[in-house]
C-alpha cells in the first residue's frame, strides 16, 4: 500500500527544496498556514454536520440511525488514519502529505456539496475523514520539528484553536447556515478556505520531516486498523443501538483484542509502527490523559447542549447557532492564549485552574430546567469553554515535550488517536445517559417531553462533571517539562546578557 502510494504522491507532488535542518531556518508562518487551514476545517466539519442530521433524515428519507453514519463513518476513518500516521510521516514529505490531504479534502467537500443521495453523501464525508486523518497528527508533527521548545506552548496554542475552537463553533455555523440555505451550503462554504489552504501551501510549504521509509509491518497496520476502527466503530453504534446490542458487544471485544496483539506486538519490534514506548514517559502519559478527559468533556457538551437549547428549551436552529457563539468565541480566545501563558508559567497551575473552571460550569450544568434562564445557560457555557482550553494547550505541549525529537511522530499520532477515541466514547456515553434520563422521567409519570430531554441532558452533564474532578486530581501529578521562564527571569537573563556583552 506504501509503495503504490509512493508512486502516486511523488508524481502528484514533487519535492520543493531540501529539508531544512534547523529549527531558526524555517519560515514559520508560511509552512504553517495551509496546515491550520486545513485543520480547521477538518474539526469543523466534525460537529458542524451534527445540527444538520434532523434536516437530512427529512431530504435524504432515511433513519436516524442511517443518518449516524455520516458521523460516525467519518469518525471511523479518523480514528483508523490517525494511529498509521506516524509512519505516513516517515514515509512521505511533509509537502506530499499536505497537498494530498487538501486534495482530498477538496474533493470530499466537493462530492457532500453536491450530494443528493445518501450514499454519494457517506463517500464524501468519508474522503473527508481521510483528509482530517492525514491533517491533524501532521500539524502537531511539524510544530514539534520547527518550533523550539520554548515557543512550542504559544504555537500549540494557536493549534488548541484549531482543534478546540472548530468543533466548538461548528455548530454555530450550522446554525446561521441552515437559517437561510440548504445543508449542502455547509459544504459550499469550506471550499473556498480549502482552495486558499491548497494555493498557499503549494506555493510555500517546506518539507521538515526527515523521510526514513522505514520496514512496513503489514500486520502492524491491520491489528491497528481492527482495534481502533473496531473501538471507535463501538462505541459510536453504542449511542444508537445501546450497549447490550451483540454488534456492539462483538465489535468492542474484536477491538480491544486487536489493539492488545497491536501492542504487545509493537513492544517486541526493533522498529515499531507506533512506538508505544512514549508511555514510558511520565508526563506525556499525564498529558494524554487530561487532554482525553478534556475532549470528552467538550465532545459531550457538544452533543448535550444543542439539544437542551432545541428540545429543551424549543429555540429554532438559527437561533440555537447565536446562543453558542459566545463559547465559541471564547474558547478561541482562550486556546491562542494558554499556550502562551505555559511558555512562561508552565503547564501545573494551568490545568489546575482549567479543571477547577470546568468543574464549576459542570455543577451549573447539572442544574439546567426548562425555566432556566438563557443568562445562566451561556455563563455555564462560558466557563466550560474558558476552563477546557486551558487545560488542552498545556497538557499536549507538556506531554509531547517530555520526547525525545524522534518520537514526537509517534507522540502526535498516539495523542490524536487517544482525542478520538476518547471523543467517540464520551459521544456514546453522553447519547446513554441522555436517553437514560429521559427514560427515568417519564418511569416517574412525567409527561412533558422537554422536561423529559431537560433530565436527559441532566445526566449527561453529571457525567462532564466526574470527569473535570478525576481530570483535577489527575492535575496534582503534573510537574513541567521543556523550556519555559517567567517574566522577572526573562528580565534577569537579559540584564544578565547586557552586563557580558559590554566591555570591560
Amino acid at each position: 500500500m506504501f509503495f503504490f502510494l509512493q508512486i502516486i504522491l511523488t508524481g502528484l507532488f514533487k519535492n520543493k527544496g531540501e529539508i531544512l535542518p534547523l529549527q531558526s531556518d524555517y519560515k514559520k508562518f508560511p509552512i504553517m498556514l495551509g496546515l491550520l487551514i486545513g485543520g480547521f476545517i477538518g474539526m469543523f466539519s466534525e460537529t458542524a454536520l451534527n445540527i444538520a442530521l434532523t434536516s437530512l433524515m427529512k431530504d435524504l428519507h432515511i433513519t436516524a440511525s442511517t443518518v449516524q453514519w455520516l458521523t460516525t463513518g467519518y469518525l471511523l476513518v479518523v480514528g483508523v488514519l490517525v494511529p498509521v500516521s506516524g509512519l505516513m510521516i516517515r514515509w512521505f514529505t511533509t509537502r506530499q502529505l499536505l497537498l494530498s490531504a487538501l486534495s482530498a479534502f477538496i474533493i470530499g467537500t466537493l462530492i457532500s456539496a453536491v450530494s443528493h443521495t445518501f450514499p454519494f453523501l457517506l463517500i464524501g464525508r468519508l474522503v473527508q475523514g481521510i483528509a482530517t486523518g492525514i491533517l491533524i497528527p501532521l500539524i502537531f508533527n511539524t510544530v514539534m520539528t520547527i518550533f523550539p521548545p520554548h515557543k512550542r506552548g504559544a504555537a500549540l496554542g494557536v493549534v488548541g484553536l484549531v482543534i478546540m475552537f472548530a468543533p466548538a463553533i461548528g455548530p454555530t455555523a450550522a446554525g446561521f447556515i441552515l437559517g437561510k440555505l440548504t445543508w449542502q451550503w455547509i459544504f459550499w462554504v469550506m471550499l473556498p478556505f480549502l482552495v486558499a489552504a491548497l494555493i498557499i501551501s503549494a506555493i510555500f510549504c517546506k518539507n521538515v520531516n526527515e523521510v526514513t521509509r522505514p520496514k512496513i509491518d503489514v500486520l502492524s497496520i491491520v491489528l491497528s486498523t481492527i482495534g481502533f476502527g473496531g473501538i471507535v466503530f463501538g462505541f459510536s453504534s453504542a449511542g444508537d443501538s445501546g450497549w447490550g446490542n451483540a454488534k456492539v458487544i462483538v465489535t468492542l471485544a474484536i477491538g480491544i483484542a486487536a489493539l492488545a496483539i497491536f501492542s504487545i506486538r509493537q513492544l517486541r519490534m526493533e522498529k515499531p509502527m507506533l512506538n508505544v514506548r512514549v508511555f514510558q514517559h511520565k508526563m506525556f502519559t499525564i498529558g494524554t490523559l487530561m487532554m482525553m478527559i478534556v475532549f470528552s468533556i467538550i465532545m459531550s457538551s457538544m452533543l448535550l447542549l444543542p439539544m437542551y437549547w432545541q428540545s429543551g428549551k424549543l429555540v429554532a436552529v438559527a437561533l440555537t447557532g447565536i446562543l453558542l457563539l459566545p463559547g465559541g468565541i471564547v474558547n478561541g480566545i482562550v486556546s491562542a492564549v494558554s499556550g502562551k501563558f505555559y511558555d512562561i508559567y508552565g503547564a501545573k497551575w494551568l490545568v489546575r485552574i482549567g479543571f477547577l473552571i470546568c468543574i464549576a460550569a459542570g455543577a451549573m450544568f447539572i442544574c439546567v430546567q426548562t425555566t432556566s434562564s438563557f443568562l445562566f445557560v451561556i455563563a455555564a457555557n462560558l466557563l466550560l469553554m474558558i476552563g477546557a482550553p486551558l487545560v488542552m494547550s498545556p497538557a499536549q505541549t507538556n506531554g509531547l515535550n517530555a520526547l525525545p525529537r524522534e518520537m514526537s511522530p509517534d507522540g502526535s499520532a498516539i495523542m490524536n488517536t487517544a482525542q478520538q477515541v476518547s471523543g467517540a466514547i464520551a459521544t456514546a456515553l453522553s447519547a446513554t445517559l441522555l436517553a437514560a434520563g429521559e427514560h427515568a422521567y417519564t418511569g416517574a409519570g412525567g409527561q412533558h417531553a422537554a422536561a423529559a430531554l431537560t433530565n436527559g441532558v441532566q445526566y449527561g452533564f453529571m457525567f462532564t462533571l466526574i470527569l473535570a474532578v478525576i481530570g483535577f486530581a489527575l492535575s496534582f501529578t503534573v510537574r513541567t517539562v521543556g523550556v519555559f521562564e517567567k517574566p522577572q527571569d526573562q528580565q534577569r537573563k537579559m540584564q544578565l546578557k547586557k552586563e557580558t556583552d559590554s566591555p570591560d
